[in-house]
Formats: structure tokens, C-alpha cells, sequence
């Protein structure tokens, strides 16, 4: 069952006397979930007082224990009240009950000292553990206190409460205590100790409690680390705010600051300035991927983007994502924000430091992860200087510790017609991971999946417990791979974690799959005597784990027909797959259609250059002299030599193939203009979505495309059987027909982009109406297209198919460790049936 905390948590209850209401007992309440750091044990010292029942609540490493005596109808209403209403940032996941002897000296119910004792045991480390919470925005509470000037937390970065605040980026063990946190070296002034230990406060044990006399402080630092405030104010005042109006003056001075939030740096600058944006863009070598935006309030976003009430809602969200908003066509935010992209990413201040900071600069900022190109987030000074201090003009830093670095979630709402909005997570991050939930049944052996090399995250299933931790990258320097190995300690550490299983993706050279195959090799080389030490290790195909990604958030365990369409994956015949239609089980995915296979003339050229796609899908149906008479103005770039030997290269056959749809999305791009060269990730299906949206708006008429298919005989591995194939040159054909045969002026290009898109729609629509009983499955990055999801979910609900939701999973590769995750528990010997 996925994370849902209003679902009613299982009861599971020991045998106890039968007993009438009146009669005293005394019960004993294990509870886990996400239990700890969100005020759970003032909420039920709260409701004990109120019910006039003593005992005792505890965290421990395996969640909360409450011991409760008093009459059985109380005792029954606090069990109700704790099931159906918990604190708005807990969940239960189960609650194990059980009787007690009573204690009839006992008068009052009392909070007891954490206990971190263990006794080291596997059946220890595999028990239902608490799962940590996720970092949240500030609450409204806090933003009060920081803006009364009466309040000792006045204009204080720092401020937060249990239902705030820093969790899993400053959490170093558990149980959730300061002790064990980036706090533990702060200690708490007399004020903050009275809040602290007051179960009646909304302070009482928020592990980073702190006030401007005993709490972290900021400083402003050049480039190099030499410091410019604070200069003479003394240790006991309050800096934030002298730290805060000096960087909002540079800001506005048009200078470029990094900025230390919750999980690591942001890149800032003023988002209207547009010789700042470009120079950021300049320094940082990010030429057009999208920069996100922070936004002081709501009331400010609405003069620079429109949206739906979902949309809003999601934005104000104590989660605080990004999200992706369609831009007003008149606004003075810098071009260069998202060149030739009507759609802007907003998010707003999520921690008092960014409040402050928008409040005092009053106005829309560029706020992007500090890191370099691809990999992962920078979460300290020291890093930031020797990486990216020739990018900025100042340091806001702090001395609280980032103990695990966490970026920002990223969103977008999908709105199929007639259908109620979903929230669709394109990064899981800061506010949503680590991502938890618990399962049916308990495993016998700890699995850990180590994810894609691409949007890394990785997974973890021991107990009835699974885990997904929060994004962390592209996985191809040291630095991200030192990352990947740095999260999996965090988890290792937290929950005593040692896998006996680990899943990777079947490509061998992707730096996980290398992790993987070393770790066992490495483990069973010292346990070589002993087998039950050894740790295994198992492959999924990448498409596979994409569809099973989205039975596991679904807790689905039947066949489902997965439409799995992205860039690239390693295929069971060798080629690269990417636009598959797979009919999935727990074990294993026949390939019933894909799209042709094009070769990639020149490999990872063909990506970077998509016009060598375009002319492979050309060469497939034309002589090169049919190619070179065609008036396309990105063939009149190639020189007739380069275009003579890249058909000679199509002509040999060497080379990889591709299936990938979003290579098409490439081609498309080329053919039509938009692109001569990919200069991120998804541009393409970015640029080719905005035509289309505004072949809509503008109410163009149709353009039809006929996506043919054939059946061919197809490798799977080492089995050969019949498959569809759609043949994506023949389209091809017939879109070089429109674009040659009248002016390609914008409204036609538009007209084209959206009849491609819906000739990709009407293919998955048509294909799943032949499976009527099987649930359908949309996953893979592809389906990042807001237009053609809409689509395509809009036309399966009218024809009745069935649409398993992504949930909170990422339907990119963010998603494929929990995939590889479900299909490793489904391995029977891993599950302990009840």
C-alpha cells in the first residue's frame, strides 16, 4: 500500500483477557511509520493528560513505545484518536499492541529519555524501524515569531518547531535526538532549554530549537572564503539579518551569491536582471537548460505565471517543490530564465533564511542548485570554493552541518480532460524523500537497488519496510559516484543496513552495476567459507524496472501491459530500447512492440548532433540523393562530404540501434527548426510541447500522421517470437512531406508538433484497447511530456482502460531503483508469507 497517512494503520494485537468496559488494564503501543522529529510523543502526552491516563511514551531505534493504564473505554479512545488523527507530519505504518501488568502505584503519565540501545541482532535490524522524515518549510508559527519583533526568535534564519524544519539533512543516527543531529554541538541557552523540554511548547524536542543567542549564524564571505560580515557585532546579537540586507543590496547590485539552505547551495541571482542571468549562464557553462525561480509570496508569483487551483495548492504546499507553471506572455523576468520555453519553474521560501532574504530583496530571484553540470549538489563552503568560486561574487554560508546533502523536488500537474488533476514528481527530493512505505509482508533478506546511472537514487527493502532515498544525480565523475556512496552510508548507518541482496541494472558499465558486481565480489571473497554471509547480486533490464517502479508504488503484483518510452536502456538483445510496450510481470517483461531500431550514426555524436538521427530515419526510406534535393534548411549545414560518408556509415550497418522514442523527439526538434544541437536533456520534447500547446490555443486545424506498424520476428534475449514494430521512419516520411511541400512558417510547425504527438498517443491508445483487462502503465522520461500524458491519459480513460498513477515515483529514471527494488522482493525466496 503506498504512503498514505490518513490510511488506518494495521493493528496487531497480542492476546490478551477478555475484559468490560470500566476495568482497568494497562497496554503496551509499539508504533512505527514516520514516528520521530514530528512532534509525536507531545501529541500523545497531550491526549494521555486529556484522557487522565498514566504511563509512558519513548522513542527508541525501532519507533515509538507507549505504555498507557486506565479504564478500557479511554484507553480504546486514545488508541481511535491516535489511528484516525495523527500529528499532520506523521504516519503510521503499524501498530503492535500488547497487555501489561498493572502498576497501580503509578499517578502521571511522563515522557522518558530516548533509547538508543540495540542488541545487534538481525532480527533487530529487520523489525519495522521509524522512517525518517523529510525535510518541511517553515511553518505559519515560525514565520510569526521571526516577524514580531517582541518574539526572541525575531529575524532569526534558523527558527523551527516540531512541525518544521530541518529532518534528513541533519540527522546522523537514530533515534531522532539532537544528540545524534547537525545540532549536536550547539548548545541550548536556558529560553530554548525551558521550550525544549515543555511537552506543552510546539518546541518540545524539535531536535534544531535555537534562538539567535545559542543557534548557528550565517556570514558573508568572498569568493575565496575571507569574511565580510559579520564584522564588529558581537557573538550574542543576531547577525541573520545584518548577514541577509548586505547580500539583498548585492543582489540588487546585479552580483551573483551562493546561498546555504537546507541541503546544500543555490546559485542567486536577481531574476529580472538579465545581464546577471546571462552571466550566471556564462560562468556556469549552462547555456539553455531552465534556471528556477523563488518567488517572495504567492501574490508575486501570480504576475509571472497563471495556473490551476491544483497548481497553487501544490506550490504552497508544506512540501515547497518546484513547480513547473506556464508563463504569462507579458512579465520582466529575465529571457534567459527559459529561452523559448513558456513554462517557468516556482518555487517559494521554504526555510526562514529564504524569507527573509526574499523579503528583504522584494522580488523574484533565479534560484538554481549550486553544483556542476550533472552532478550532485554542493552542502558545503569549503566544496563551493574550490567548484564553482569563480561563479560567484559572494558566499552566504552558515555553520550549521548539512549531514546529507538534499536538492529541490520538482513537479508538474498533469490535467487530463475530465479528470481530476495529478501531481506528476519529476525529481524526488527535498520535502517528498526519503520517500518510505510498508509492505504486505515482511522479507527475509535485506535488498538494497542501486539504481540508474542517470537520475540516480537508490532503494532499500528490509523488514516490511521500503525506502527511497532522495535524488542524487547523474552518476559519471567521482564526485557523484563519491555521493552515491556517501547516501548509501547515510541509510546504512541509520538503519544498521546490510544487504544480502543487491539489484543493479543489466548494463555493465553503469557505474552502479560496477558498484554492485564489486561489493559482492569483494564481500564473498572474505566470506568465502561462509555462505551466509555472502551477498548476491541480480540484473534488471532498465524498461522492466521502469513499469515495475510503478507496480511497487502501487503495491501491484499482477500482469500489467507497460508502455516504457525514454532515451536510452540496454535491451535483453543489446541494442539500446527506449520505446517499448512490455507485458510485465513480478519476473519478467515479454517485449510485445517497440518502434524501429535506427542505427546511431556516430553513437553518442547522434545525441549531442540529432540531425545524424534525422538522416538515419531519412536513409531508411530514401536514396541520398532523394535526401540531399530535400530543402531542409539543417541539411543545408552538412557539407556534402559530411553527408556522403554519414550515409556511407548508415549504408556498413556498424554501430548501435536505438528503439528510444525520445530520440524521434530529437529528430523532430532538427527537422523542424527548433534545435541544431541538443543542449540538454529533454529540449527537445520541451520545445516540441510548447508548439503543440499553442496549436491548441490558437485552434489550428489538424494535421494527420499515420504511424504504421508491422510484425517482425524479434530477439529477446536468447528466445526469438513475434513482436510489432512501429515504423517510425515511414513517419518520418510523411513529416518531411509537410515540411516540404508549403512554408514552414510557425504555424505549421506548430501543427506538426502536434500531430506527432498525437500520432504517438493514438499508438499507445490503440495498442492498450487490444489488452481491455490489463491495467496500463505510462513510465520512462517521455512521459515528462505534459501534452502528450494529458493525451494519452484522457483517451485511455474514454476508451475504459485502466491507468495504474506514478504516485510520488518519478516516471524518469529517478524511479528505476524502486522497480529494481520490487522485482528483487518478488524473487520468492526474499518474501516470508503470512
Amino acid at each position: 500500500m503506498p504512503p498514505d497517512k490518513q490510511r488506518r494503520p494495521r493493528l496487531r494485537t497480542a492476546a490478551s483477557p477478555v475484559t468490560q468496559t470500566g476495568v482497568i488494564e494497562r497496554r503496551q503501543l509499539h508504533i512505527t511509520g514516520i514516528v520521530q522529529g514530528v512532534g509525536f510523543r507531545p501529541f500523545v502526552y497531550r491526549w494521555a493528560s486529556e484522557l487522565k491516563l498514566t504511563g509512558t511514551v519513548l522513542n527508541n531505534a525501532k519507533g515509538v513505545l507507549i505504555e498507557l493504564q486506565g479504564p478500557v473505554t479511554q484507553l480504546d479512545i486514545f488508541v481511535h484518536e491516535l489511528t484516525t488523527n495523527p500529528p499532520p507530519l506523521a504516519r503510521i505504518d503499524q501498530i503492535s499492541l500488547s497487555p501489561l501488568t498493572l502498576k497501580p502505584e503509578e499517578t502521571c503519565f511522563d515522557i522518558l529519555q530516548s533509547d538508543s540501545q540495540s542488541d545487534g541482532t538481525e532480527d533487530n535490524r529487520q523489525e519495522a524501524l521509524v522512517a525518517v522524515s523529510a525535510d518541511k518549510s517553515t511553518c505559519q508559527d515560525c514565520l510569526n515569531d521571526m516577524h514580531n519583533p517582541e518574539d526572541r526568535h525575531f529575524g532569526y534564519a534558523f527558527t523551527n518547531c516540531t512541525n518544521c524544519g530541518p529532518r534528513y539533512t541533519i540527522i546522523n543516527a537514530l533515534p531522532y535526538d539532537r544528540q545524534h543531529t547537525a545540532m549536536a554541538d550547539f548548545a541550548m541557552c536556558p529560553d530554548c532549554a525551558k521550550a525544549y523540554q515543555d511537552p506543552l511548547n510546539r518546541r518540545y524536542h524539535a531536535q534544531p530549537v535555537s534562538c539567535p543567542k545559542c543557534g548557528p549564524k550565517l556570514s558573508l564571505k568572498t569568493p575565496q572564503g575571507e569574511l565580510l560580515a559579520p564584522n564588529s557585532l558581537s557573538a550574542s546579537q543576531d547577525i541573520s539579518l545584518a548577514v541577509l540586507s548586505a547580500a539583498a543590496k548585492r543582489l540588487a547590485q546585479g552580483q551573483i551569491l551562493a546561498v546555504k539552505g537546507l541541503g546544500g547551495f543555490h546559485l542567486i541571482c536577481d531574476a529580472t536582471n538579465t545581464q546577471s542571468v546571462s552571466l550566471l549562464r556564462q560562468r556556469k557553462q549552462r547555456k539553455a537548460k531552465p534556471l528556477a525561480v523563488m518567488m517572495p509570496s504567492i501574490e508575486m508569483a501570480k504576475r509571472y505565471v497563471t495556473g490551476t487551483e491544483a497548481e497553487w495548492q501544490t506550490l504552497s504546499s508544506q512540501e515547497r517543490p518546484i513547480v513547473l507553471m506556464r508563463a504569462l506572455a507579458k512579465h520582466n523576468l529575465s529571457p534567459e530564465i527559459a529561452p523559448n520555453i513558456p513554462k517557468l519553474g516556482i518555487f517559494l521560501p521554504y526555510t526562514p533564511l529564504h524569507h527573509l532574504l526574499l523579503g528583504l530583496f522584494n522580488g523574484p530571484l533565479v534560484a538554481t542548485s549550486a553544483n556542476l553540470s550533472g552532478e550532485p549538489i554542493i552542502t558545503n563552503c569549503d566544496e563551493l570554493i574550490s567548484q564553482l568560486g569563480h561563479v560567484v561574487d559572494a558566499i552566504v554560508d552558515h555553520n550549521r552541518p548539512i549531514l546529507n546533502g538534499c536538492d529541490d523536488s520538482v513537479v508538474q500537474l498533469i490535467h487530463p480532460k475530465d479528470n481530476p488533476p495529478q501531481q506528476q514528481v519529476l525529481r524526488l527530493a527535498r520535502g517528498y524523500a526519503p520517500l518510505s512505505f510498508p509492505l504486505a509482508a515482511p522479507l527475509t533478506k535485506p535488498i538494497l537497488a542501486v539504481g540508474a546511472q542517470q537520475k540516480n537514487a537508490i532503494a532499500l527493502g528490509f523488514g516490511s519496510n521500503v525506502f527511497l532515498s532522495p535524488h542524487i544525480g547523474d552518476l559519471f565523475s567521482v564526485n557523484a559516484e563519491q555521493y552515491f556512496e556517501r547516501t548509501l552510508a547515510t541509510f546504512t548507518r541509520l538503519y544498521h543496513f546490510s544487504p544480502e541482496l543487491i539489484v543493479h541494472d543489466k548494463h555493465p558499465d553503469y557505474a552502479p552495476s560496477r558498484w554492485a558486481e564489486e561489493q559482492s565480489q569483494n564481500n564473498n571473497t572474505k566470506n568465502n567459507h561462509n555462505t551466509s554471509n555472502k551477498i548476491n547480486v541480480l540484473s534488471v533490464q532498465h524498461h522492466h524496472a521502469h513499469v515495475l517502479s510503478v507496480m511497487a508504488i502501487n503495491q501491484y503484483q499482477d500482469s500489467v501491459l507497460g508502455f516504457s518510452f525514454d532515451g536510452t536502456g540496454l535491451g535483453d538483445d543489446g541494442s539500446l530500447w527506449g520505446g517499448e510496450v512490455l507485458l510485465t510481470t513480478l519476473s519478467g517483461a515479454e517485449r510485445l512492440a517497440h518502434f524501429e531500431a535506427i542505427p546511431l550514426l556516430g553513437g553518442e555524436q547522434a545525441i549531442k548532433q540529432p540531425v545524424r538521427l534525422l538522416l538515419a530515419l531519412l536513409f531508411q526510406k530514401m536514396s541520398l540523393e532523394a535526401v540531399q534535393a530535400l530543402k531542409l534548411p539543417i541539411l543545408e549545414t552538412l557539407s556534402p562530404i559530411t553527408l556522403s560518408n554519414l550515409h556511407r556509415i548508415w549504408q556498413n550497418g556498424h554501430g548501435i540501434k536505438s528503439s528510444s522514442v525520445g530520440r524521434l523527439f530529437d529528430a523532430l526538434a532538427c527537422a523542424l527548426g527548433f534545435i541544431d544541437t541538443t543542449q540538454f536533456e529533454g529540449q527537445a520534447g520541451m520545445l516540441i510541447e510548447a508548439a503543440a500547446k499553442r496549436a491548441d490555443a490558437q485552434q489550428l486545424p489538424a494535421l494527420l500522421l499515420d504511424l504504421p506498424f508491422e510484425m517482425a520476428n524479434v530477439s529477446n534475449g536468447n528466445s526469438a517470437h513475434k513482436a510489432h514494430i512501429w515504423c517510425s521512419s515511414q513517419l518520418f516520411k510523411q513529416i518531411i512531406t509537410l515540411i516540404t511541400e508549403a512554408p514552414l512558417t510557425a504555424q505549421r510547425q506548430e501543427r506538426i508538433a502536434r500531430a506527432f504527438l498525437h500520432s504517438l498517443g493514438d499508438a499507445i491508445c490503440g495498442y492498450a484497447a487490444h489488452y481491455p483487462s490489463l491495467p496500463v502503465v505510462l513510465c520512462g522520461g517521455v512521459f515528462q511530456n505534459q501534452y502528450l500524458l494529458e493525451y494519452c491519459l484522457s483517451k485511455l480513460q474514454q476508451q475504459g482502460s485502466t491507468v495504474l498513477p506514478n504516485k510520488q515515483i518519478p516516471v524518469n529514471d529517478g524511479g528505476i531503483a524502486l522497480g529494481q527494488l520490487w522485482y528483487g522482493i518478488h524473487q520468492r525466496a526474499n518474501i516470508e508469507f503470512e
